[in-house]
């Protein structure tokens, strides 16, 4: 029990240092934007100031730059409809829902974004509500929620996240999910189980979460690297992932077909080269090695390396009959092209890297892709 109450405070106790820079973040710009709003502009409460502060950096943990430019703008609007209308109309039933449809269809017309339009209808809600003008009105508290905006992302400008940390981390785990499914597919063809082909095949269709997250978190770091002068030595290593993302996703869903097929397979009782459960095994340690070049900021040389010696092993996998072995070979070609391009090869090297196939759809990239898409 004492262990693990232990156990527990030591995740709380990282849970709060990996959020330590943004509660910081949080903390400085709430009282920049409450001493410039009191102290340079002369307001006298400005509330919306800090309380724009906090929820710009919020909103900026994971997000992309134009979501929290929105939300900022957002609340800008929504404030300053609701306090020019509320100051002239007052508050009531229907002064609540003409400043709601007022502040979301002036947001609108600013911008066509969702969360601008939310921002503002909530904003003016709470003007209309909890927080109606006071006797200065006008547009006091509308500058009050731009200066808390600009301070946040100031805040995050100064003193920004490494960018290569979120990078890393998702970047580890979608190819430490695809290098797993190689694995695990190969495992299940070696043993003939089509229990664990159809587990693999489950865990390879959930893998398309992860590479949304990974897409997500590199457009995210490289924002932070264009805004944070700190962080612009950052920029080289994140072109790598980001260049590296898109083949990355071709190989996940070529990956998913595979594990398609070779369920296939062992369900029809085809027959599986002797020699593929060791090449699927080899591109697992391939992408194992990409993930550690991409994380070590280096050229990916092993990694061209090892695929290229499974492309080579290949050769013994041509000569086959059974339609859905077939396949599997055209898939795991495509697969070997997408990786090697990820490793900084051209397209037409990669193709160049592999033994000839008579299998017409083997060579022919988006050919591939379309029969999978078919299967």
């Amino acid at each position: 029990m004492l262990e693990r109450l232990r156990a527990q405070l030591r995740r709380r106790l990282r849970r709060v240092q990996r959020t330590a820079l943004p509660i910081a973040q949080a903390g400085l710009a709430a009282g920049g934007s409450w001493l410039v709003a009191t102290d340079l502009v002369g307001h006298a409460q400005p509330f919306f100031a800090p309380a724009a502060a906090v929820t710009c950096i919020g909103v900026a943990l994971g997000q992309k730059l134009r979501r929290v430019i929105e939300l900022v703008v957002g609340v800008s609007v929504g404030v300053g409809v609701g306090d020019v209308l509320i100051s002239r109309i007052g508050a009531g039933t229907w002064q609540i829902m003409l400043v709601v449809m007022l502040a979301m269809a002036a947001a609108v017309f600013l911008d066509g974004g969702a969360v601008i339009a939310l921002q503002s209808g909530t904003s003016a809600v709470l003007i209309a509500t909890l927080a109606p003008p006071t006797t200065t009105g006008g547009f006091d508290r509308m500058i009050d929620a731009l200066i808390g905006g600009a301070m946040g992302l100031i805040a995050i400008a100064l003193f920004p996240p490494n960018p290569l940390n979120l990078a890393h981390r998702h970047g580890r785990v979608v190819l430490g999910e695809l290098a797993g499914v190689l694995r695990a597919i190969g495992g299940a063809v070696l043993e003939h189980d089509t229990v664990a082909a159809a587990a693999a095949l489950s865990r390879a269709r959930a893998s398309q979460k992860v590479i949304d997250e990974f897409k997500t978190a590199l457009v995210t770091s490289a924002e932070v690297a264009t805004i944070a002068p700190l962080r612009w030595r950052n920029r080289g290593e994140l072109d790598r992932y980001r260049a590296a993302s898109g083949p990355v996703d071709l190989a996940v869903r070529n990956t998913r077909v595979l594990a398609r097929r070779a369920l296939a397979v062992l369900r029809d009782g085809e027959q599986v080269p002797a020699k593929l459960p060791a090449v699927l095994d080899g591109l697992g340690s391939a992408v194992d090695a990409l993930r550690d070049e991409l994380a070590r900021g280096v050229d990916p040389v092993r990694t061209r390396a090892l695929l290229r010696t499974s492309a080579a092993e290949m050769d013994s996998l041509l000569a086959v009959d059974d339609f859905s072995v077939r396949v599997m070979v055209a898939q795991l070609r495509s697969i070997v092209v997408d990786l090697l391009v990820a490793a900084g090869v051209t397209r037409s090297d990669a193709l160049s890297a592999l033994p000839r196939s008579s299998v017409k759809f083997g060579t022919d990239h988006s050919s591939t892709r379309s029969l999978g898409m078919a299967l």
